[in-house]
């Protein structure tokens, strides 16, 4: 319900929320043909999508990645809740060198919904939960391309999801939404962030050793050529990692997407092949059923990964 004042009203679950300026241009159309997207598409985008992307943030300290005047304006990286956010929206104060973040954390769809309202375009997620922020439940591989050479990302896909497979590690995939591929593994949360990490950057080691021409654990764009950055860096104590079916804030508000393996063979595949206007039909295919749940600790997958190693 729109409101005479520039507001619309949304009722979300068990909270109503004001969202301001609802006709506010935040993905205006482009030359290429992008169409244009208002705040008040994001609002109904987040709606749609909630059921499939809340399970994916619950619990999980947030960083908000802010666009007040949309795509073309200034850029918010927001870490600590505002005290004038409803009470009604979770938050959790984290440790940090020399005090203490209060991070949002968003556990319902009326919450989504207000950080639509605040042109929270892009939501980053801790890799861990409030319960015990120091131990991730997830391990990420960014496969960082050194320009937007799809295929590259497409086969160092393929390369990672091998190794995992021969470590009897799950893994699940996901577009960026801009130019790259997360593929995600779920863990049971008994390593602390420098376990898991020192553990990603051993397997990114193989596969670079393996293929030193295609690619890299450079950390310095300068040392990397043309090869694809296998990034691990997200799995650290404070990193966080973009949020399965958050929007990214390019042209057309493609959106971080999860795919099956299968589908990484799809010749139509990229890395903003889904946007606001689709996502919620992909996600509606439920291209990472089960695999969520098949937690694993790293201990035997360490073993193995050693033995690789010879």
């Amino acid at each position: 319900m729109s409101g005479g004042d520039g507001t619309r009203t949304v009722r979300a679950g068990r909270h109503t929320v004001e969202v301001h300026r609802p006709d506010k241009v935040l993905f205006p159309a482009g030359e290429d043909g992008a169409p244009e997207y208002t705040k008040s598409d994001l609002v109904d985008y987040h709606r749609a999508v909630a059921p499939f992307m809340l399970p994916h943030l619950r619990g999980r300290p947030l960083m908000l990645e802010r666009h007040p005047d949309g795509v073309d304006g200034p850029r918010f990286m927001q870490k600590n809740t505002p005290e004038h956010y409803p009470e009604w929206i979770g938050r959790v104060e984290v440790g940090k060198e020399g005090g203490t973040v209060r991070h949002t954390v968003c556990d319902d769809s009326a919450t989504l919904v207000y950080l639509a309202d605040q042109a929270a375009l892009t939501l980053h997620r801790w890799l861990s939960r409030t319960g015990q922020v120091d131990r991730p439940d997830r391990m990420v591989f960014d496969l960082d391309p050194a320009g937007d050479d799809f295929e590259a990302v497409r086969e160092a896909a393929r390369l990672v999801g091998e190794l995992l497979d021969e470590l009897r590690l799950p893994s699940a995939l996901m577009t960026t939404g801009s130019r790259g591929l997360h593929v995600v593994v779920p863990l049971t949360g008994r390593q602390d962030f420098d376990e898991v990490r020192e553990f990603a950057r051993a397997a990114a080691e193989v596969l670079a050793a393996a293929h030193p021409d295609r690619l890299t654990t450079a950390a310095r764009k300068k040392d990397r050529g043309d090869r694809l950055y296998l990034d691990i860096q997200r799995n650290a104590y404070a990193q966080t990692a973009v949020a399965p079916f958050t929007v990214r804030a390019r042209p057309g508000a493609p959106v971080a997407t999860p795919v099956s393996w299968d589908e990484l063979d799809d010749p139509a595949l990229h890395a903003r092949r889904w946007t606001i206007a689709d996502a919620v039909e992909q996600a509606r295919t439920r291209p990472w059923a089960g695999i969520m749940n098949r937690a694993r600790a790293l201990g035997p997958a360490r073993r193995r990964l050693n033995a690789l190693r010879g």
